[in-house]
């Protein structure tokens, strides 16, 4: 595969090599200079006062969009394109923070620095993905012709930033974790968790068995859960808003007006000397096969081909999502041979654009002459209510949609959505409600606290009758006998597991369990859907002195590359709450 091909089919692969510097959501940066696109006249937002275009914002959604259809062959649903405008807010905010960041710290890559990554011993990943030879190989020659030749002008630009930025990337990532050091006995403990197994035997007395009749609860025991665990019943910024819907479902007249374009494609299909052209030229949503297949073997829904006779076609099946006519081309004793054209169930222009108008007209009477409610009512719309919550797509009464969540965030009580498309409907929304961030009042969280209350309680009891069992029943076998349960037995039960065979997940549980010696009994461990006693039958942990140094160095890798990762992403984080961050796409947009 030549070079440009290299370039095209690896669109994907540059921006996940610029995303992978730090392990966080990434930018690729713009080919073309990022001052001549902040030029434009309109402002989506800015950090710390550094504009973000609408140009620079639209250029970079076109770009996934583009990237979208070539990976798919489909263009993009509105919805989908919410996603990624949201995603695209999120990258250009990020981007320029850091880009400020590595200016305010003086991160610079000089000419030399770019140089060593294209020519030099150990060249850069993304040199070797663009001139690696068959045989892994890197053609130096290529690397020369192509960042030399003027006819590579813009792919040499475009190789130059990719690396330049890369590496100033690097070096803001070195410079943030810089303090970070993974110890020799933190890859120590790593190497013993890996290689840590035991033979445990153990009694479970799960917290279920406990009924709610033994319990008793107290309003003073559910406000004083309340009032120490405020911090689990915080909500994000939410939002009570009402709907109507505008369906975008094909109709009964478009189903009918699909099938007759194939009956009058019947004769031509029947005539046609090439199957596979034909399916192609008349975009068949079915391709050409072109094999035998036994009668027996055909799918139920098929089966009125084999009652025309060969070079024939059938009149219109309906399979459900899509309409077809079979064409029988050949026929061999048990076995048939057959072409089918088929076309999608989908809503015609005439009715999309109904339901469009439909929507328009709503929007504006409900805005312009009466209110939402009464023109609905009006014209026998069904009301609906929905419930969202800040930077959860799932709207609770319509489904996931990021454009709802979108008119939501950024409009006020009382705003009225334009129509907003959705996979099988238009909707106008009516924001009715806006509740702040912060804890949920008492009463709209009791129910909850009434079941966290009963597991504590559950809980309590359990630990309390098992230990009571201990104290007369040392071994796990004369406890078992005692409690009428069962011994389990599990072999070679790793350190580094979450799950316990017989007890589901259970991390605590498999931590307290290696914290015991072996031969030693636990007492009552709690775990998360029971109580355990735990008895080691045998331990083995591994010889630090056969710990190579290759296994050091790729333990220590690993360990860095996850505390980097970690400690960049709350990096970041802060970084964008100290920031003066403006956010003017609704007023933009709207």
């Amino acid at each position: 595969m030549g070079v440009m091909g290299k370039f095209r089919d690896n669109t994907a692969v540059i921006l996940w090599i610029l995303i992978g510097s730090f392990g966080l959501l990434w930018v690729i940066m713009d080919v073309f200079d990022p001052n001549a696109i902040m030029g434009g006249p309109r402002s989506l937002g800015s950090v710390n006062g550094e504009p973000i275009s609408f140009e620079e914002y639209n250029q970079r959604v076109e770009y996934y969009m583009n990237a979208y259809t070539q990976q798919t062959g489909n263009s993009m649903s509105p919805e989908t394109r919410a996603l990624y405008e949201s995603q695209v807010w999120e990258e250009l905010v990020s981007s320029k923070l850091l880009e400020q960041k590595m200016d305010e710290l003086g991160i610079t890559v000089t000419d030399d620095e770019l140089l060593s990554m294209a020519y030099g011993d150990n060249p850069d990943p993304l040199i070797r993905q663009y001139f690696a030879r068959e045989d892994g190989t890197i053609d130096r020659f290529m690397i020369q012709n192509v960042l030399q030749d003027e006819q590579y002008s813009q792919e040499a630009m475009a190789i130059e930033l990719q690396l330049r930025q890369k590496r100033r990337q690097q070096k803001l990532s070195n410079f943030i974790t810089a303090g970070l050091q993974v110890t020799d006995e933190e890859v120590q403990e790593a190497y013993k968790l890996r290689n840590t197994f035991a033979d445990v035997q153990f009694v479970r007395f799960p917290y279920n068995e406990v009924t709610d009749s033994e319990i008793e609860i107290t309003d003073n025991d559910l406000r004083d859960y309340y009032e120490e665990n405020k911090e689990n019943y915080k909500q994000e910024e939410s939002y009570r808003a009402k709907y109507v819907a505008f369906s975008t479902l094909p109709t009964a007249e478009d189903t009918a007006a699909i099938s007759n374009e194939l009956i009058k494609l019947k004769e031509d299909f029947a005539a046609a000397e090439d199957d596979s052209l034909f399916l192609v030229y008349e975009q068949s949503t079915t391709p050409y096969n072109g094999v035998f297949v036994a009668k027996e073997d055909l799918r139920e829904e098929y089966a009125p081909v084999l009652d025309v006779e060969v070079g024939e076609v059938t009149d219109v099946i309906n399979l459900g999502s899509s309409v077809a006519i079979i064409k029988k081309v050949d026929e061999n004793r048990n076995e048939i041979k057959f072409a089918v054209l088929s076309r999608i169930i989908e809503a015609l222009p005439a009715t999309l654009n109904e339901a469009g108008e439909n929507a328009d007209t709503f929007e504006y009477f409900a805005t312009e002459q009466t209110s939402f409610e009464e023109e609905a009512e009006r014209a026998g719309l069904v009301v609906q209510e929905i419930f969202a919550t800040k930077g959860n797509t799932f709207i609770s009464g319509l489904g996931a949609s990021q454009q709802v969540l979108d008119f939501l965030s950024n409009g006020d009580e009382g705003d009225l959505s334009q129509p907003i498309e959705l996979a099988t409907q238009l909707v106008v929304v009516k924001l009715e409600e806006v509740t702040e961030a912060g804890p949920r009042p008492f009463e709209d969280v009791k129910t909850a606290i009434e079941n966290a209350v009963k597991n504590e309680k559950r809980t309590q009891i359990v630990t309390e009758r098992v230990e009571s069992m201990l104290a007369s029943n040392s071994t796990v076998a004369s406890l078992a006998e005692a409690s009428g349960k069962e011994v389990q037995s599990v072999e070679a039960l790793a350190a580094s597991s979450t799950v316990l065979r017989g007890g589901g997940r259970e991390p605590g549980v498999i931590g307290a369990i290696f914290g015991l010696s072996e031969g030693e009994t636990s007492g009552a461990i709690e775990g998360v859907t029971a109580v355990y006693v735990v008895h080691v039958v045998s331990k083995t942990e591994p010889d630090l002195s056969t710990l190579d140094q290759a296994t050091v160095t790729t333990i220590r890798q690993e360990l860095e590359q996850k505390e980097n990762q970690r400690y960049l992403a709350v990096w970041l984080e802060e970084l964008k709450d100290e920031a003066d961050i403006v956010d003017n796409r609704s007023k933009v947009f709207r």
